[in-house]
């Protein structure tokens, strides 16, 4: 099978952010769905490794906040490259208010934010998939969300050229991460956290 045909499903990108205990995090996703209209609902699926889905499991509550053409890269870097289990992400940031729900959303390379009570949890094995109910949002600009496909023609930097010393190597289609040698089946991409699926042979 041909892995880069799932890159053709039309995805958003989101910062999903969860608040314990007075503790904020957030993390990336492309997984945020509307599944019914009335009620109003939406899916998020979310890895079990991430300290954000551990937040949603303990408070049952969550925000997605809808990221813009015009976010920067920094910002995915920021929410997507480094672990919530290992710094505080909101420590040295300070782009983003508070909702009805006291959950931070980003005021910054955003067009709109949705707050969320989860209403049934659906075990995936590596993921959780949360089924919520939309409780308040708000259109903040009227800027165009970010695509996946945009992410990666626009915002994201182009890989740069390295020197592999191995006799192979596997470039991360997320973040661009070399890894070099065999890469294993169950290999997670250090910065970004993607599977091997997401890599790709460059040698």
């Amino acid at each position: 099978m041909n892995n880069n045909a799932m890159f053709k499903i039309g995805y958003g990108l989101y910062v999903i952010t969860a608040n314990v205990n007075g503790y904020d995090n957030g993390c990336i996703v492309n997984t945020v769905i509307q599944v019914t209209s009335s009620p109003n609902r939406i899916s998020v699926t979310i890895n079990k490794d991430n300290k954000t889905h551990d937040m949603i499991k303990d408070s049952g509550k969550f925000n997605v906040s809808m990221l813009s053409e015009n976010a920067t890269f920094d910002i995915f870097k920021h929410f997507g490259f480094q672990s919530g289990k290992t710094i505080n992400k909101f420590n040295n940031f300070s782009d983003y208010k508070r909702s009805a729900n006291n959950i931070t959303y980003l005021t910054t390379g955003t067009c709109a934010f949705l707050s969320a009570t989860v209403y049934s949890c659906v075990d995936l094995g590596t993921h959780t998939m949360f089924i919520a109910n939309v409780v308040d949002g708000e259109v903040l600009s009227n800027d165009e969300p970010v695509t996946y496909s945009y992410y990666h023609a626009n915002i994201k930097p182009k890989p740069q050229t390295v020197e592999v010393k191995s006799e192979s190597a596997y470039r991360c289609k997320i973040c661009g991460y070399i890894h070099e040698g065999d890469l294993p089946d169950d290999f997670i991409c250090p910065l970004c956290k993607h599977g091997a699926s997401d890599f790709e042979k460059i040698k």
